[in-house]
């Protein structure tokens, strides 16, 4: 072999050799480069800590599901409720009361957070619900229209007139051309519904869901001026939320479809 073929076999070999350290290298940083992102999905975060939830009183029942359950799919979370008046609520919104999440009972008490630029973004709209009579179980007062609230020694229960049940209880009474006057305004829904189930009243003016959920405490009855008087239900991230990316979890949770069934059940319509 001459000493060229020589030089030029050598020169082969030794470009073997670097091709396949090349190639070596590739594969390892090929290797790497999976490890690390298989390392950054796993390092993401996971959803922690107390989520404060300030929430219509209507929206008890329905809500406390709905916590259970995010708390269950996201080990390590708590969801605590401040359920009341939207009206109160949104006052202690405003007032700087720590909270996450507002869910109210009527655009009108949304609004006296938004108006003070406490939401972060735009409120959605997620259920609606209406009004019904509840009595006593039985009826024994043959209830059956709004008007027989109107009669003389019925004791009749409102939600005042600043909260979402009580303005549209007033709304409701004005499409029928009624006037009452009901021998206590209570702060929030639960409260009117109280006084019939303790018999301290013959009947209030509730939400339909608060009717379902006193299960046979009362006796439920419909009005078609209540189709008058609809309220809708915003949720909205608070501004200043001390836990935003749970809070939007659970707000999720809310408007997605496993949250609309416990809603629906709950007796709420559909946004």
């Amino acid at each position: 072999m001459t000493r060229s073929a020589h030089r030029t076999r050598r020169m082969l070999q030794v470009a073997g050799v670097s091709a396949a350290a090349l190639l070596t290298l590739s594969a390892c940083s090929s290797s790497d480069t999976g490890s690390d992102k298989g390392s950054s999905a796993s390092s993401s975060p996971k959803l922690s800590g107390e989520v404060t939830v300030f929430a219509a009183a209507s929206l008890k029942e329905s809500f406390t599901t709905l916590g259970k359950e995010f708390e269950k799919d996201h080990p390590g979370t708590e969801v605590t409720f401040n359920f009341g008046g939207s009206d109160t609520l949104a006052a202690s919104i405003t007032s700087g009361a720590p909270a996450d999440v507002f869910a109210a009972a009527s655009p009108k008490t949304m609004a006296i957070v938004t108006d003070k630029k406490d939401a972060a973004g735009t409120p959605a709209t997620f259920v609606r619900n209406q009004l019904e009579i509840a009595t006593l179980p039985g009826n024994p007062d043959r209830i059956s229209s709004l008007k027989d609230l109107t009669r003389s020694g019925l004791k009749v229960v409102l939600c005042d007139k600043a909260v979402p049940c009580g303005a549209a209880a007033q709304k409701a009474l004005d499409a029928g051309g009624l006037k009452l006057t009901p021998v206590s305004y209570e702060q929030d829904v639960k409260s009117a519904l109280t006084k019939v189930e303790l018999k301290e009243a013959d009947a209030a003016v509730v939400y339909k869901t608060d009717v379902r959920a006193a299960g046979g405490k009362v006796e439920g009855v419909e009005f078609p001026e209540s189709a008058k008087a609809v309220n809708d239900y915003p949720i909205s991230l608070l501004k200043n939320a001390p836990n935003p990316d749970t809070a939007k979890a659970f707000i999720a949770l809310v408007r997605s479809a496993e949250g609309q069934k416990v809603l629906s059940g709950a007796g709420f319509l559909k946004p």
